[in-house]
């Protein structure tokens, strides 16, 4: 029996491929034609096998295929497969042959992926030079993946394609730095809050800056079940674009993914209403600046009742929006930075309401260096609509709850776990956690800052100013001797 294809060895192929595009476009271009490039193989791969299935089991009967090839998930016509474009590798409009492949899939699937592939061009010269170079830019990048064998009965797990998109993202994210960190949120960050939402089957889920969708899978992964409702909004277009991939190569069909402003432009809507959920999860930009604050007021859907955020910092923007969109019961979890804790003026206001309404559940400090594009550290804030009479706070610090890697901090299976079990315990632990009531938050002015609830100083030990006196004396005497023998050495070699 041959042996399976791991996740380590796709991700490193796929790694490797991008060595076309390196130094030639910037890496937040060049890993949209490489995963479009990853999704195109697959597809036809998959497709290619279960033809192959069918005319095993209808013992070549094609007409019997065909019909049965009809009611498959997706349909790649023959002319834009994989194996159809390396057969054309030679030729000279090669990019536009590709452009016309993605155009001929998205017709065919058209309810799956309408539109997915309109910010992609691999015919575009700006982006991959003149002719000759372009053409031989893309046949490289079609012989790196040639030898890719992506047909599920070749892999060692279910996921390993859609896992394979979440290891070039972050690597995209690390290697680019810049703007790339903003679509990526760090994988481990990501299952700490699907976690702390505490989703079930059955629930409608939103995030409303999904980027790649990574959050949103890993609170259907914590579910256990693809009986869940995925939605999310998207401002870049090629994000855009990735999560939509993203959700198709997870099995996700049903989840929206919507291409917009959510500030400005909600488009997640029912009924010409906000639509509402059972968890909002968001790892939105820090302190986005001109996010839309003078338009606020006149928000259609009311959703800055509490207060219009500065026009510097978006940060209560998405959260006054993430709750707005809340159903009655709801949960929501956003990573945003410690600011957001205790800056006055309209946002100390919209804060003081939101602990006042009995919204906020928790506020967790995450360590420094967990994310790509930034060192400073984060925080997680957690809002229940269902709280009922239980009008504390939990303050947990896991500022050192981390483990150091190469390139930023990273939170640990056991990190995870020990920020978790104290969440679900609603425990106080001395120098980690802290259950606030609402009295100590309204003494303390409204401030969340974590400090003022987990008291994480260490006393220093008292110095015994005797033993070190004596120690201070031993180490006089010490260097009297060595001196005395370098004296006595030098003698003795007439210097």
């Amino acid at each position: 029996m041959s042996k399976k294809l791991t996740q380590q060895e796709i991700n490193n192929k796929v790694w490797a491929a991008c060595d076309t595009f390196r130094g030639t476009i910037d890496a937040t271009q060049y890993k949209d034609y490489i995963l479009t490039m990853l999704f195109i193989k697959y597809i036809s791969d998959v497709n290619k096998e279960k033809r192959a299935d069918y005319m095993n089991k209808y013992n070549g009967d094609k007409e019997r295929v065909e019909r049965a090839m009809k009611h498959e998930r997706f349909k790649v016509p023959e002319d834009s497969s994989f194996d159809y474009l390396y057969e054309h590798r030679n030729e000279d409009n090669l990019g536009e042959l590709i452009n016309i492949c993605l155009e001929n899939i998205e017709d065919a699937n058209r309810s799956k992926l309408e539109k997915v592939f309109r910010n992609i061009d691999y015919n575009s010269e700006p982006n991959l030079g003149q002719t000759k170079d372009r053409n031989r830019r893309l046949k490289h990048l079609l012989n790196d993946f040639v030898g890719l064998d992506l047909r599920p009965s070749n892999l060692e797990g279910n996921d390993v394609i859609g896992d394979a998109y979440e290891y070039l993202i972050s690597n995209f994210a690390s290697d680019a730095g810049k703007k790339a960190g903003e679509f990526y949120t760090p994988s481990q960050v990501s299952t700490l809050l699907a976690k702390l939402v505490e989703p079930k089957a059955g629930d409608r889920v939103c995030d409303p800056t999904c980027g790649s969708g990574s959050l949103l899978l890993k609170v259907a992964d914590e579910i256990g079940s693809k009986n869940v409702s995925l939605n999310g909004q998207e401002i870049n277009g090629s994000t855009w674009a990735l999560a939509r991939m993203n959700m198709f190569l997870h099995e996700m069909d049903n989840a929206d993914i919507e291409w917009g402003d959510t500030l400005n432009n909600p488009l997640l809507k029912e009924n010409d209403a906000l639509m509402k959920f059972d968890v909002v999860v968001a790892n939105p930009p820090f302190s986005l600046d001109k996010w839309g604050a003078e338009n606020a007021s006149a928000d259609r859907y009311q959703r800055f009742h509490r207060g219009v955020p500065p026009k510097s910092k978006g940060d209560y923007a998405f959260i006054t929006h993430m709750i707005e969109t809340l159903n009655e019961h709801g949960k929501a979890g956003v990573v945003l930075p410690h600011g957001v804790l205790f800056r006055g003026s309209s946002e100390g206001k919209i804060r003081k309401q939101l602990i006042d309404e009995n919204l906020l559940k928790a506020v967790i400090g995450l360590p420094a260096n967990l994310f790509f594009g930034t060192g400073i550290p984060a925080t997680i804030l957690v809002f229940d609509k269902n709280k009922g009479n239980n009008t504390d706070i939990l303050f947990i610090d896991a500022s050192n709850e981390y483990e150091s890697a190469k390139n930023q901090n990273k939170l640990s299976e056991a990190n995870i776990d020990k920020i978790f079990s104290t969440y679900k315990n609603w425990e106080t632990i001395d120098k980690y956690s802290y259950v606030a009531t609402l009295e100590e938050i309204q003494e303390n002015d409204y401030n969340l800052n974590i400090p003022r609830y987990v008291d994480t100083f260490e006393e220093e030990e008292p110095v015994d100013i005797k033993a070190t006196q004596e120690k201070i004396k031993a180490i006089k005497q010490q260097i009297e001797e060595v001196e005395k023998k370098l004296e006595q050495h030098l003698t003795a070699l007439g210097i």
